[in-house]
């Protein structure tokens, strides 16, 4: 699946998140291992990068381990699949700061079958997917593979040759969609996630990617998402156990000034996902340092900085933290 990779720009009198590009430093390997799990057997893990396009495979061993080599440094989102049933996804950050000497994350994902059931996406294979011809899910596969070998213009062609054979393919135009989001094109990326919902109807992935990008586009013109918020509530309410799509309704809500809302799903987000890519622990910390909590905003900027210690917005954090002590 090419769902993840939506970073949404969003602001707050904390600071001002905006999409950003990892910085070219070495590449790092990402050491992960699955555990829960009562049996390992069907068990596969997609890795896909958030700020910029990649998707990769792997293979999951008999001690429930698994390893993707030379990565950029950014946001990943791991998801564990099992077929037939569903997926468990968390955000893992690889970053130098966070890797052993030998340049290695390492990264523990908890997986239950109950969490997967509920979540669905690449576990099932839906009665629209079944119509698709397979000369255009050749294609499709063949994207996938140019983003593995870092190639987002070629998996592109592949795609839309995808959708040129088949119209109809919802997933091939949210797979453009998240393509065009990471490349900077927001009404492009718009665009496609609106023909694979018209395609696809009941398709989640492009339906909390809409969310996500319509909100994006409010906050960069400094008005209310009012038009993204019915799209971020049906996500939540088709998955209500999905981390992205209630952090996606919690920024909503925040950007609404409903902030009793906006921390309702917020929190959700965090228990689904701790090392959740919109950081909602920052978003919290503004509602408690609104409401002159302050021990509870102090909190969540510690937890950002220990998930995330040398991220794009860590001196701003600290800051923020300094401040906040000093005023206790």
């Amino acid at each position: 699946m090419f769902r993840t990779a939506l970073a949404v720009a969003v602001t707050s009198t904390v600071l001002f998140a905006a999409d950003r590009r990892p910085a070219p430093v070495a590449n790092l390997d990402l050491q992960g291992k699955i555990t829960g799990a009562t049996s390992l057997r069907s068990l596969r893990v997609n890795l896909f990068g958030v700020e910029v396009p990649y998707v990769e495979s792997a293979e999951v061993n008999r001690s429930g381990e698994f390893r993707f080599r030379s990565l950029v440094p950014g946001n990943y989102t791991v998801a564990v699949v099992r077929n037939g049933l569903g997926e468990v996804r968390r955000t893992v950050v690889i970053s130098a700061s966070v890797a052993d000497p030998s340049g290695v994350v390492h990264a523990t994902i908890p997986y239950t079958s109950g969490e997967a059931a509920a979540n669905p996406n690449g576990g099932l294979i839906s009665v629209h997917q079944l119509s698709i011809p397979a000369t255009a899910s050749a294609k499709y596969a063949e994207a996938r593979k140019r983003l593995a070998a870092h190639d987002p213009d070629g998996a592109v062609h592949m795609l839309e040759e995808a959708v040129s054979l088949a119209p109809e393919f919802a997933a091939a135009w949210n797979a453009l969609g998240v393509i065009a989001f990471q490349t900077g094109d927001d009404e492009r990326a718009e665009a496609h996630f609106r023909k694979a919902l018209d395609a696809d109807p009941g398709a989640f992935e492009p339906l909390v990617n809409l969310g996500g990008v319509l909100l994006k586009k409010a906050t960069l013109k400094k008005e209310a998402p009012a038009e993204a918020l019915p799209f971020n509530q049906r996500a939540v309410r088709d998955r209500p156990e999905d981390a992205l799509a209630n952090a996606q309704l919690g920024m909503n809500y925040f950007k609404l000034d409903q902030f009793d809302q906006a921390e309702q799903y917020l929190l959700a987000a965090k228990r689904l996902d701790p090392a959740q890519f919109y950081q909602p622990q920052i978003f919290l910390a503004e509602i408690y340092t609104r409401r002159g909590n302050r021990r509870a905003a102090v909190r969540e900027l510690e937890e950002v900085l220990a998930i995330r210690p040398d991220g794009p917005l860590s001196d701003s954090i600290r800051h923020n933290l300094a401040q906040l002590t000093a005023a206790r």
